[in-house]
């Protein structure tokens, strides 16, 4: 039994002072959400917390849904929309009573509506958000309401379906279809949403953590519908099918803005659709929580805190570069910084900075938009790459007179940026007395922390990398796949780190014109830690796997 009302026992607990009690009744009053929805979205406890003050101070048991296995049968006596609109997974029945976990044990309307529909008596437990939101995705995913939507598709006739596309991609169907690939997406933190026409059917596929995954599939006879939905909702031409387009859209999830970038392109048999997804309140991201060793986070601490110089990210497209930037503008953001940026384009809005889009057409390109940045009288300059000698000149050039200057180059390791600066047409003698640091980074997928498991290295594991047998490594670590992680063992991304400060060593291997490899072996002597070293360091420390690290690194 509930001992006291809520409000009391939050007070009681000394989890809450009196003022936060009265700003969450407020915002709950004001909003039209429970008081305990109002605390997990305010952030005044963590889930934890929360959990043991529910079985500690109101006799409200909590259940672990990450181990737990629920009957298919006791699933289908709650509908999919009445789960996922008050937040309800159904355990088990016993007799006349079920049993349920709830994010909010006390919401009144969801017991009635739960014991509404079951004409059974409720047993309320508690869960954290993201234990019912796993269990949820995993029992009524999209799989099931994908089902129901093109069923109903179906019972249409294809020859009505063909009707005027306009018309058809308006149909409730069609929108649901839309609304709900998307929805799915932000559920399973995609980065990227593909829809892919076949001869036969449209196949839809998330990047999840930088690997892509099959969704779903859809009749072929959709595709032009879908295309000219998300055209509608993006603002592109939907006459125009035989050139790219791109564009945008921007919806609300979870209280939160979410923008995506929408990219067409004209394939043998239709559209293709890629959209990009760019979640403002993921990018609280900084510089400690990035992947940086401690040794290499004070290096890069100290480097973006200089007054003059250019800072260069190398790596592939998809990275993380753009993140680190960001973090970097963060971290010396401040009212006595003008920090200025051109991007191509610009991914996430940060307060206080002024960002700018390049605009080919318009003849805004990252040479041009430099010229006019210096007018402006910057501190601190983001250029989004370095693409041309017009582009590296200026950037440079600002470097040595005074600004700040972060940018990104396309180069394998960090060696690599300054002898392809060489290449471009830079001279030596600048590159050299203008570069700050240049750093290379990698992702690799982090370990899913709830079904993590540790294993005995082999001893041909510690042959092939010295490292393992120079720290006296014994254990490494994977995971075996659960449902938090939709049995994938990985869940989130984190980033392996070459840093390359300036020495006066490696400033007289540039100008002498030395080769790469060489500028890289020298510092690797002077103690830079290579991407595969960092990389092997994260294994050891059970943060990744290591088949991970050897995915995205190349032999040194």
């Amino acid at each position: 039994m509930r001992r006291r009302d809520l409000k009391d026992a939050l007070l009681e607990s000394g989890l809450l002072t009196a003022e936060k009690i009265q700003t969450i009744i407020r915002e709950s009053k004001k909003s039209g959400k429970s008081l305990v929805r109002v605390l997990l979205m305010k952030k005044y406890l963590t889930e934890k917390q929360l959990l043991d003050f529910f079985e500690f101070e109101m006799d409200i048991p909590h259940v672990d849904l990450g181990n737990y296995l629920i009957d298919p049968g006791v699933i289908e006596l709650v509908p999919s929309n009445i789960a996922k609109k008050f937040g309800v997974t159904p355990l088990f029945k016993t007799g006349s009573t079920l049993s349920v976990a709830m994010i909010d044990p006390f919401d009144i309307q969801a017991t009635d509506e739960l014991r509404s529909r079951t004409r059974m008596q409720i047993e309320v437990m508690a869960a954290t958000p993201s234990d019912i939101g796993a269990a949820l995705n995993q029992y009524y995913g999209i799989s099931g309401a994908l089902e129901e939507i093109l069923e109903t598709i179906k019972d249409t006739k294809k020859d009505v379906v063909k009707r005027e596309i306009i018309e058809v991609s308006e149909d409730a169907p069609v929108v649901k279809l839309v609304n709900l690939i998307i929805i799915q997406a932000m559920e399973e933190k995609a980065s990227d949403i593909h829809i892919d026409p076949h001869e036969k059917q449209v196949m839809v596929r998330y990047r999840v953590d930088g690997i892509m995954h099959e969704a779903s599939t859809s009749p072929i006879h959709l595709h032009a519908a879908l295309v000219t939905r998300i055209k509608i909702l993006s603002n592109l031409n939907i006459a125009e099918s035989r050139l790219p387009q791109d564009g945008k859209m921007e919806f609300e999830f979870e209280a939160r803005r979410i923008d995506v970038r929408v990219s067409t392109y004209p394939s043998i048999n239709g559209e293709s659709v890629v959209m990009r997804i760019l979640d403002k309140q993921a990018m609280g991201m900084t510089l400690k929580n990035l992947g940086f060793e401690k040794d290499n986070l004070e290096i890069f601490q100290n480097t973006v805190k200089r007054p003059y110089g250019i800072i260069l990210l190398t790596g592939p497209t998809g990275s993380g570069k753009t993140t680190t930037l960001y973090a970097a503008l963060n971290y010396i953001n401040s009212p006595e910084n003008n920090i200025i940026t051109i991007e191509d384009p610009v991914e996430y809005q940060l307060e206080g900075i002024r960002q700018a889009n390049v605009n080919v057409k318009a003849g805004l390109l990252f040479s041009t938009a430099l010229r006019s940045m210096l007018r402006q009288d910057p501190d601190v300059i983001l250029v989004g790459e370095i693409r041309d000698l017009e582009t590296a000149q200026i950037a440079i050039e600002s470097a040595l007179t005074g600004h700040l200057v972060f940018s990104t180059l396309h180069t394998n390791d960090a060696a690599g940026a300054l002898t392809r600066l060489t290449e471009m047409g830079v001279e030596p003698f600048l590159s050299a007395s203008a570069t700050a640091s240049v750093i290379a980074q990698r992702l690799v997928r982090s370990i899913c922390p709830n079904c993590k498991i540790s294993y005995p290295i082999e001893d041909a594991v510690k042959e092939l990398y010295p490292y393992f047998k120079e720290n006296n490594i014994t254990t490494l670590y994977k995971g075996k796949g659960c449902r938090q992680c939709r049995d994938r063992g990985f869940r989130g991304r984190l980033a392996i780190i070459e840093q390359l400060p300036m020495s006066n060593e490696i400033r007289q291997m540039v100008l002498e014109k030395v080769p790469g490899h060489l500028i890289k072996a020298a510092a690797i002597k002077a103690g830079m830690r290579t991407l595969r070293d960092d990389g092997l360091m994260k294994v050891a420390q059970g943060k990744t796997s290591l088949d991970e690290v050897l995915r995205v690194t190349q032999l040194d």
